[in-house]
């Protein structure tokens, strides 16, 4: 408990439906196990996502708005086996990756002034009050429109708030991307070669290992976070996670990293916990 006796709360912020699994699923776990609230807001409806049978956006077939309600039913299931405490949607559209027709589409995330998606996030931060906020970096990870405005909205509306949380973004060490190539042609052995380009862009993914703050041992909780990706069963070809199996995926798999951003506590890093200084 915090020093009023109100519990502990960490506010997670995603682009997607499945995004919270994949970058946060064991810390969401983790501190759920161990009493903290723990609140994921998801910023779109995910329509650009694969429908039934692995139909692409734009195939005949693919419809958005039953790829969205799906997702929404795989949302809950991946929230259930997690055990998150509270889901906020915001309900904006889907922008695809960068540079498709949809990123202009009426609606879309990537469309939405940040001011006015920060004044509804900030009056969810001020509900829930969140201890410790974790989003994206300023490339969004990955360079994801969606995941861009998310980091954008989340900062601003960590302003807006007047709350002072530690703000994380996710990050991953360079030194495992370096591996990650050899990964996927493990279990994907028919996957072609990256381009130059492409090597040279995972090449800056994620942040020079001397320079992560925050190493969250997540070991414990590797099969919920596996079954909470396993639950968005419709985005199968794009979790290329779920080809290792519960062990290869635990022993990969089992610590998520963060850039601590905004403190208050002065709690030394690197750290382990991203509630130091707060227990």
């Amino acid at each position: 408990m915090t020093g009023n006796d109100r519990a502990l709360t960490l506010m997670a912020v995603h682009a997607h439906p499945d995004d919270e699994a994949t970058g946060t699923g064991g810390v969401l776990a983790k501190y759920a196990a161990e009493g903290i609230r723990t609140v994921l807001v998801t910023c779109t409806d995910g329509r650009c996502g694969d429908g039934p049978g692995g139909v692409k956006p734009g195939d005949e077939g693919h419809d958005p708005a039953a790829v969205a309600a799906m997702r929404r039913e795989e949302l809950d299931a991946s929230r259930e086996v997690l055990k998150i405490s509270d889901l906020e949607l915001l309900g904006y559209g889907d922008s695809g990756m960068m540079g498709w027709a949809s990123n202009e589409a009426p609606g879309a995330f990537w469309q939405t002034p940040v001011d006015e998606a920060a004044a509804r996030l900030a009056e969810l931060m001020r509900h829930y009050r969140p201890d410790v906020v974790v989003t994206y970096d300023e490339n969004g990870f990955y360079g994801h429109p969606d995941h861009i405005q998310a980091h954008r909205v989340t900062m601003a509306a960590v302003e807006l708030s007047g709350l002072t949380p530690k703000v994380y973004w996710t990050t991953t060490p360079r030194s495992a991307m370096r591996h990650f190539g050899e990964t996927m042609r493990e279990f994907a052995p028919d996957m072609p070669e990256p381009d130059p380009e492409e090597l040279a862009a995972m090449a800056e993914i994620g942040l020079p290992d001397e320079e992560i703050t925050t190493w969250v041992d997540v070991t414990g909780f590797s099969d919920q976070k596996f079954d909470a990706l396993a639950a968005h069963a419709s985005q199968g070809d794009n979790i290329f996670f779920l080809r290792m199996g519960k062990e290869r995926f635990g022993e990969l798999m089992g610590t998520e990293t963060f850039l601590r951003v905004r403190d208050t506590t002065d709690a030394d890093v690197p750290e382990d916990d991203l509630f130091a200084g707060l227990r």
